[in-house]
Order: structure tokens, then C-alpha cells, then sequence
């Protein structure tokens, strides 16, 4: 049986992502081996947000392991600290976005039964993301684009 431990993680950095959402990701959910649930950990620098604010279609839980970390949700914000447990809802009830506010990496847990494909929306600025597990399908659409008909460009042979 395959093990990882919460507070033995090594956090990966993204170079790409921009300052405002620089964060490090730990994926200790594969590293325990399993395949049925996403489990994530996050380390959000002082200042830092791990996302923008988004919703899923798959419930999201969060567990904070070392805080404070601020908490934005449709129904204001709140200030979380170690050891709280927060359900996120699947759809637009279920919006949030975590930002680190200590004085030090604060260390926030994700996990859900979200796996690819996965879609999130993004309401701040009207986006839509599509994760296929495939690079070439992935897409990140503005909703102001619109949608095409179901039959558009589809040939009648």
C-alpha cells in the first residue's frame, strides 16, 4: 500500500503563474495512490491566492492545516484558521477563493471526487476552463463568446 504524508510534502511552484497566485501544489492523492478522488495540498504564500475565484460542478472540501487563510464566497468572506473544515457545493453556490494572510506559507487541503474531464467557471471574469486530461483538447473560454449550434460546421456526409 503506498503512503504519503500531509506534512511531508514537497510543494511544486509553478514559474508561469503570475504574483497574486503563486502557490505551491503537493499531489498527495496520487502519491498515496489513489485514483477515485482528488486530494491536494496547497501552501499559499502571504498574500498569495491558490485560484481565481471559481466554482465547480463537483463537490470541493477544504481542510486548513496551518492559517489564517481568508476565505471569499457568494456570501461574503471570512477569515479561516487551522484545524476548520469548509464544504463547497457543487455550482455557482459553491464559489470561493483562498488567499494566504499570515505572516508565513499558510497550508490549506483540497479534495473532491472532481477528475478529468472537469469543468470550472470563473463569474470575476466571465471564463469557462474544460480539463480533458488531454493538453490539445483543454480550453479556456470568455462565456461572451457564445455558443455555436450543436450541428454547426458538421458536414452532411
Amino acid at each position: 500500500m503506498e503512503r504519503a504524508n500531509v506534512f511531508g510534502t514537497e510543494f511544486e511552484y509553478d514559474a508561469a503563474d503570475p504574483d497574486g497566485y503563486r502557490s505551491g501544489v503537493a499531489h498527495l492523492g496520487r502519491l498515496a495512490g489513489g485514483k477515485e478522488n482528488t486530494v491536494k495540498v496547497f501552501e499559499l504564500p502571504p498574500g498569495q491566492s491558490l485560484c481565481p475565484y471559481h466554482y465547480e460542478y463537483t463537490e470541493e472540501w477544504l481542510l486548513v492545516l496551518d492559517g489564517p487563510v481568508e476565505l471569499r464566497r457568494p456570501d461574503g468572506g471570512e477569515t479561516l484558521e487551522r484545524g476548520a473544515l469548509v464544504c463547497f457545493p457543487s455550482g455557482p453556490e459553491g464559489a470561493h477563493k483562498l488567499t494566504g494572510r499570515g505572516e508565513r506559507p499558510s497550508v490549506v487541503m483540497m479534495f473532491s471526487s472532481s477528475r478529468e474531464p472537469a469543468v470550472a467557471v470563473y463569474p470575476d471574469s466571465g471564463k469557462v476552463g474544460v480539463w480533458t486530461g488531454n493538453a490539445e483538447d483543454e480550453l479556456m473560454l470568455r462565456r461572451a463568446d457564445g455558443n455555436v449550434g450543436y450541428f454547426e460546421g458538421e458536414p452532411l456526409e
